[in-house]
């Protein structure tokens, strides 16, 4: 057998070896994805999640709201690429500890109750205005020392935490926006980002994002302000907590 025959004979096989290889990685790296991602959002196969949303105003049914709907498609295609499962809860129906099962919490705590609960326990040093007579500071965030107001339309602001309760409990999501609008922009932030935020934010972290000019882009234009992790956890200095209380 010649030498360019013996090419010849190996060439196809050489090329198939290539391309088992190739497979055998991107699946490799598949699976280190998902598992990466599972464990980010707590949520091994089969698991079980709460999304918990407020209730469409008008009657007791659980009727979602429509930016709530949007947020919640962006949530469950991770939910269904971990091979979890979700239930859908009411606010004011919610009645558990967190920790047993991964939650996704979305809305304002002045009309969310599980949000304010959470709130209160994990963020003592956050508070949301929720003044219902108009004026600059209604809606307004004071987290620690700093106050963000909101300009309905231009700038507004939303946080988005993942908070846990220990090593081995699941995680608790907090999608908590001055607006509708602005949650459905944090679920399209974590929706993006959660690879990095996986890598650089640790277990526990809230960080403030600013949605810009919504009246044009709505939930499309999205800012991080910065990582409030540390004065959202510690409690509330006594002069501003004075300050935000006169406020409201």
């Amino acid at each position: 057998m010649t030498e360019d025959v013996r090419l010849l004979a190996l060439g196809p096989g050489a090329a198939l070896a290539g391309a088992a290889l190739a497979l055998y990685v991107r699946g490799l790296l598949a699976r280190r994805r998902l598992r990466r991602k599972r464990a980010f959002f707590g949520l091994p196969e089969h698991a079980e999640s709460l999304f918990v949303v407020n209730r469409e105003a008008g009657g007791p049914e659980l009727t979602v709201t429509r930016h709530d709907v949007l947020s919640l498609l962006e949530l469950a295609a991770f939910v269904k690429d971990c091979g979890a499962h979700t239930q859908i809860v009411a606010h004011d129906a919610a009645q558990q500890g967190f920790g047993e099962r991964t939650e996704f919490c979305l809305g304002n705590p002045a009309f969310h109750r599980r949000m304010a609960a959470h709130m209160h326990s994990l963020l003592p040093g956050v508070r949301v205005n929720a003044d219902p007579e108009p004026g600059p500071d209604r809606g307004a965030f004071q987290i620690g020392a700093e106050r963000y107001r909101m300009e309905a339309g231009t700038a507004e602001y939303v946080l988005l935490a993942r908070l846990t309760a220990g090593q081995d409990a699941r995680p608790v999501f907090l999608f908590c926006g001055q607006r509708a609008t602005t949650n459905q922009a944090a679920t399209r932030y974590l929706a993006r980002h959660h690879e990095r935020l996986a890598r650089k934010q640790g277990d526990s972290f809230v960080l403030l994002l600013k949605v810009v000019n919504s009246q044009a882009y709505g939930p499309d234009v999205v800012e991080l302000v910065g990582d409030v992790t540390r004065a959202a956890q510690e409690p509330m200095p006594a002069q501003s907590a004075r300050s935000s209380h006169r406020a409201k």
